[in-house]
């Protein structure tokens, strides 16, 4: 789906309570200082900026509460007063501090992590990624040990087992066009976090009499993908909807429960200026829009499983651009 800076909305924009849905974003930058980076967001979103810790702060906004962190624990927990660390080390104090700090901003990602926003706030998100921008800050391909990424947290439409299974289907099918959107830095290629489904995950979830009730479809998938490091991650869905089986098959403090799909695969190239938050954003809800219509769903699950077969034309023609042609074809982009 293409932009011009607006963000679309999918057709399912409420839940069955009739509230709207909403979505988390997590956004990695650098070229930005960690102090100049929580004015900004406080200055941007009409906030006010509080510590809650060493390089961990929070904003709050009308929007709700904006947390801003140095994405790495051990720069957040580091006590060059620990008793344990040599005394010659502990006599810097201060200035060894400094040098942490320096080294930690150039080579650690800082995050900004959004609370739950209504789909219709995203313009918000649209614009801080642009100011962002124009301050200075930089993504993925600024370096090669950059592999910054926009992570969104989506709220499904409801938590049956049929509209997850839809969402899993929709997204295999679309995933070799999405990474072709937003997966091209090089550092983000070779991290093993955004990992496709593997192939025998596929053969379960696109079995034409695949019908599972909710722990069905969590063991399933846990059996196969008992890790985060998928490009779509489904534990925090499953910490939220049966976090007792969920931890029979991993056990991570990083997982937080949450009613929300968690998709990792986007790079986040903010400094690029043709990129645009939107543009990730509507592309996803090309996947939105495609488990929404019945008619597309099932003849684009129809065309993928095809996809899978052993054939001639399989061997000599590519799935991403056969999936383009299809997209174009249905008005999708």
């Amino acid at each position: 789906m293409e932009t011009n800076g607006t963000c679309a909305m999918p057709d399912k924009l409420y839940k069955p309570d009739e509230t709207e849905r909403r979505v988390g974003v997590e956004i990695e930058i650098s070229g930005i200082s960690y102090d100049k980076l929580v004015a900004l967001v406080a200055d941007l979103l009409a906030g006010e900026a509080q510590t809650v810790s060493r390089y961990v702060s929070r904003v709050r906004t009308p929007l709700g509460d904006f947390t801003i962190e140095l994405d790495s624990k051990p720069v957040q927990e580091l006590d060059l007063q620990d008793r344990r660390l040599p005394e010659s080390i502990r006599e810097l104090g201060g200035h060894a501090m400094d040098i942490i700090d320096s080294a930690a901003e150039k080579i650690v990602p800082l995050e900004i992590i959004s609370p739950p926003l209504a789909f219709t706030h995203l313009d918000q998100i649209e614009m801080l990624c642009n100011r962002l921008r124009d301050a200075g800050a930089l993504g993925s391909r600024e370096a090669i040990f950059y592999a910054f990424g926009l992570q969104l947290n989506p709220e499904l439409p409801d938590l049956g087992a049929p509209t997850i299974v839809r969402y899993l289907r929709a997204f295999a099918a679309l995933y070799e066009w999405l990474k072709s959107r937003h997966q091209l830095d090089i550092s983000r290629k070779f991290t093993t976090y955004i990992e496709p489904w593997s192939s025998h995950y596929l053969d379960v979830l696109f079995a034409e009499d695949y019908n599972p009730d909710l722990t069905g479809l969590m063991e399933d998938y846990l059996k196969h993908n008992p890790t985060r490091n998928r490009a779509l991650d489904l534990l925090p869905l499953f910490a939220h909807l049966d976090d007792e089986l969920l931890r029979r098959y991993v056990e991570d403090p990083r997982i937080k429960a949450r009613p929300t799909l968690h998709y990792r695969l986007p790079d986040c190239d903010i400094d690029n200026p043709d990129w645009h938050f939107s543009t990730v954003w509507n592309d996803w809800v090309v996947l939105e829009q495609i488990v929404a219509n019945e008619s597309d769903f099932d003849e684009f699950v129809t065309l993928f499983r095809g996809s899978r077969k052993f054939s001639f034309s399989n061997l000599t023609h590519s799935w991403k651009d056969e999936c383009h042609r299809w997209l174009q074809s249905r008005g999708h982009v």
